[in-house]
């Protein structure tokens, strides 16, 4: 007689009969053990979360026409005009270009000071189009040879933007040029000398 291959028996568990009556008569003996030991990695699984993400409401002293100052990143001391906030929260700027080389740019609210100097910027035409989509970069980076890299060249910005940037500065230094020294105002960076402390000022 033919004996039926071991993976196609099924195990099943066992009964047994346990004498004394405190141990509950029968005790089921499972046909396979558990393994004695279990791996040291879990799988993390992600936590659901039931928070939808919000802008960061805009602080009182920062309104479309306010004079910032830049505390971080490639612009950091320079003066910028805010122009309006974007849906992730993050502030449209501009330096104007044409006065201290700031073009129009993303800034988080957290990383400036605003001043008490604002510019009138009712005459700015600053359309829907100027969003985060607008300023997200296009494309993914090609790998090249070591030896290459330094043969790279910068990119050339569209002359889309170019226009947009021209378009909204010509009436921001339109505005700026009815105020005496405004104009150098913007393109004087901000620093500070021994002893003084930005808390104690007021800008």
């Amino acid at each position: 007689m033919p004996h039926a291959p071991k993976s196609s028996i099924k195990k099943v568990d066992k009964t047994v009969e346990v004498k004394g009556a405190k141990n509950g008569g029968k005790r089921v003996i499972p046909a396979e053990k558990a393994p004695r030991f279990y791996p040291a990695e879990d799988i993390p699984q992600p936590k659901v979360s039931r928070k939808s993400p919000k802008a960061a409401s805009l602080r009182a002293s920062i309104t479309p026409g306010t004079v910032v100052i830049l505390l971080a990143g490639r612009f950091r001391g320079k003066r910028v005009v805010v122009l309006k906030q974007l849906e992730s929260g993050l502030l449209l700027v501009t330096g104007p270009y044409k006065i201290n080389g700031v073009p129009l740019r993303r800034v988080n609210q957290a990383y400036v000071i605003a001043t008490s100097t604002k510019i009138d910027i009712s005459k700015v035409s600053v359309d829907a189009k100027f969003n985060d989509a607008y300023f997200a970069k296009g494309g993914k980076k090609v790998s090249k040879e070591f030896l290459e890299q330094g043969a790279e060249k910068k990119a050339a910005l569209p002359e889309s933007k170019v226009a947009d940037q021209k378009a909204v500065d010509k009436a921001i230094v339109d505005a700026v040029s009815k105020t005496p020294f405004l104009a150098q105002y913007l393109n004087s960076t901000f620093g500070l000398s021994k002893g003084q402390f930005p808390h104690a000022m007021k800008f």
